[in-house]
């Protein structure tokens, strides 16, 4: 069996001399053989949107949406579903993991459990055995999260005071009460206001087969006194919490009638202004599910427009194959194509340029300049002017990929300058209204976070509704990476921007004692460092100073015996103690090794190494195989597979080295 090009179990060291020089005429070949690969994969209209994938939760709640609504898909799509999920239990733990060989989740083993006897799968098949009996020796569903027990609790398998209140009249407080919409994170309002319905109104499930899974409780669910907490909530915030969701389960259902109804409606208009047609609320699996429950409890009939409107939105993100099915998080065309572009850029030849620009002209008119969307509760004077993360999401575009497509714009354009005339890019009023919502966006501490600014209200994250500790959106080193990139590539300096200059304190403020930056977006330490070598990089930062020299330190440390470098979502973890060794990938190396280069350290034996790695994994088709997840949805519960990480970015990799190696200076002069 063969995993990237290499045996399994054989692993190569460094003395050995196939993984040490390559010669850049191998090089420039693998680059044009990547290049028409990812060129190869394109749409027809010139953008690229690579199949993004989670963990079994997402399929699994499918079709629990399903069968809670009485809509059963056809057979065909459940036995396929049915196969993706069996596919995905482990032989290691007999459940379901976040990631790829990753550890037991009871969460992700329950949905999965239960969706897969939805579909009929025989409680005593082996694999539903082995399922079963993982749950129930780590003590059972009651140990599942908040998420996993509100499913269960609208299926009746356990009472809803296994569920934190969070009653609907949370819409009608002020904005200065400790709670409020606009002090949570975007994914957390799009997902909560239709849940809050929900709460209020405690529809049942229909389950037209009569599924239940009573036998994955070690004891009755109506007899648990204590649900369990987050790990994150072992702090003096977690009583406090506590003692007033005990009073709220006590009185929450003798709420006036009068102050439900007006809360109620106020959360229906949010959600119907939100609706974003059939790319649905928030563009996001679990918001969409949760405004078609919210209208049908509410009683709105099956046709109505926005009942059949949010239906749909749910149904795109189905992906079928020939034996397998699932179902994607979001989709991430405005992600992919950016990406895409840069590394086509990077490659150049006419024709990697040419797919490049037809891809950025694809991106132009997605810019979002007319909404004023949710962040602008925080900056209200701010002008519109980003891009959302996948088709269609005007109220929740985010600096991250602005700040990418920004980039690869503001490089197109430099590229054209000498022959400007018809059919050259032109990209100035799209570059200089992104620029003014960029700079509008940066938070009091002098980072930026996704989607929103000085989303900070930590306390937050001890809700008991907030198990998952992720409840707010935050400054993070790579997304304020990304700023500083972009500002410093179209032209600004510390001394002329006051905007970079504290989003460059920032970052050297938020590196870790070991040299490397935490990544909130990609995993983990080299995600984060990757973005910020290339910010510091493109700010003139000196790259002999201390900090940089720490990086390099560190990710020259961590390197693997075959070249590649790896890291393993155990990163993650609240105590962590270090740098979690994994398997090499190809985009985790590929981030490694433009982060080295944009250190000056383009000559580093390290280099060449990682370069070689990615020589020896490069499939014939020009590409790369990945099954690890090196992506982050939320640390340490919702990861990330982007099928087209590993297309785009050690093409990338591959290609500068090359540029770097043949041209007259060793340094970096884009922003990422």
């Amino acid at each position: 069996m063969k995993e990237g090009g290499t045996k399994v179990g054989k692993v190569e060291t460094l003395h050995r001399m196939s993984t040490q020089g390559i010669t850049l005429e191998d090089v420039e070949r693998r680059v044009s053989l990547a290049a028409r690969g990812l060129q190869k994969l394109v749409q027809p209209d010139g953008h690229w949107c690579f199949e993004l994938e989670a963990d079994a939760t997402i399929p699994s709640e499918y079709i629990l949406y399903h069968h809670f609504r009485a809509s059963i898909p056809p057979a065909e799509l459940e036995a396929k579903i049915a196969n993706y999920l069996r596919r995905t239990q482990s032989d290691a733990h007999d459940g379901w993991s976040l990631v790829h060989e990753g550890p037991f989740d009871m969460s992700a083993s329950v949905k999965a459990y239960f969706a897969l006897k939805m579909i009929g799968d025989s409680v005593e098949a082996p694999h539903m055995r082995r399922a079963r009996d993982a749950i129930l020796s780590r003590g059972g569903a009651a140990h599942a999260n908040v998420f996993t027990r509100t499913l269960l609790a609208l299926y009746g398998e356990v009472p809803w005071t296994a569920v934190p209140v969070m009653p609907v009249e949370v819409m009608l407080l002020p904005r200065w009460f400790p709670f409020h919409l606009d002090k949570v994170s975007y994914w957390a309002r799009t997902v909560m206001v239709p849940l809050f319905v929900l709460q209020a109104k405690k529809p049942r499930a229909r389950n037209p087969r009569g599924i239940g899974v009573q036998e994955l409780f070690v004891e009755p669910p109506e007899q648990v006194k204590r649900w369990p907490a987050g790990p994150q909530e072992a702090s003096p915030w977690r009583p406090v919490f506590a003692a007033i969701d005990a009073v709220l389960q006590k009185v929450e259902g003798a709420f006036p009638a009068g102050s439900r109804a007006r809360a109620i409606d106020k959360a229906v208009a949010f959600v119907s202004e939100r609706l974003n047609g059939e790319d649905g609320l928030g563009a996001i699996f679990p918001a969409m599910t949760n405004s078609v429950l919210m209208y049908e409890a509410l009683g709105y009939p099956e046709d109505h427009p926005l009942v059949a409107t949010a239906r749909s939105a749910v149904e795109k993100l189905v992906t079928v194959k020939e034996h397998e099915a699932y179902v994607q998080p979001c989709l991430s065309p405005v992600w992919d194509t950016a990406l895409a572009a840069h590394a086509l850029m990077e490659a150049g030849g006419p024709e990697a340029e040419r797919h490049a620009k037809r891809a950025l002209d694809w991106l132009k008119p997605l810019q979002v300049l007319d909404v004023k969307g949710d962040w602008a509760a925080a900056k209200p004077d701010v002008r519109p002017g980003g891009w959302a993360f996948q088709y269609a999401n005007p109220h929740y575009p985010d600096l991250d990929d602005t700040a990418v497509v920004v980039m690869a714009m503001d490089r197109a354009q430099a590229r054209g300058e000498p022959r400007k005339g018809a059919g050259a890019p032109d990209y100035d009023q799209s570059i200089a209204r992104a620029r003014e919502w960029v700079e509008g966006l940066q938070s009091r501490d002098g980072g930026w976070a996704a989607f929103d600014a000085d989303n900070t209200y930590h306390y937050l994250n001890y809700i008991p509704f907030s198990d998952h500790g992720a409840l707010l959106d935050p400054p993070t080193a790579d997304v304020t990476a990304r700023c500083v990139s972009m500002l410093a590539q179209l032209g600004e300096t510390a001394e002329s921007s006051p905007a970079l200059a504290r989003g460059i304190a920032y970052l050297l403020a938020d590196q870790e004692p070991d040299g490397s930056w935490y990544g909130r977006w990609g995993m983990n330490y080299i995600y984060g460092t990757w973005s910020a070598l290339c910010a510091l990089n493109a700010a003139g930062v000196d790259p002999a100073s201390e900090p940089v020299r720490r990086a390099v330190g560190w990710l020259t440390g961590i390197q693997n015996p075959d070249g590649g470098w790896g890291e393993d979502a155990a990163s993650y973890a609240l105590d962590y103690r270090g740098y979690e060794r994994a398997p090499s990938t190809a985009s985790q190396t590929a981030w490694a090794l433009i982060a080295l280069m944009a250190a000056g350290e383009a000559d580093n034996p390290a280099v060449e190494r990682g370069i070689n790695y990615l020589a020896r994994t490069q499939g014939p088709d020009g590409l790369w195989a990945e099954d690890r997840y090196t992506a982050t949805g939320f640390p340490r519960v919702f990861y990330l597979r982007y099928h087209g990480y590993a297309k785009f970015f050690p093409l990338w990799a591959m290609a500068r080295y090359r540029n770097l190696q043949r041209g007259n200076s060793r340094r970096v002069a884009v922003g990422m």
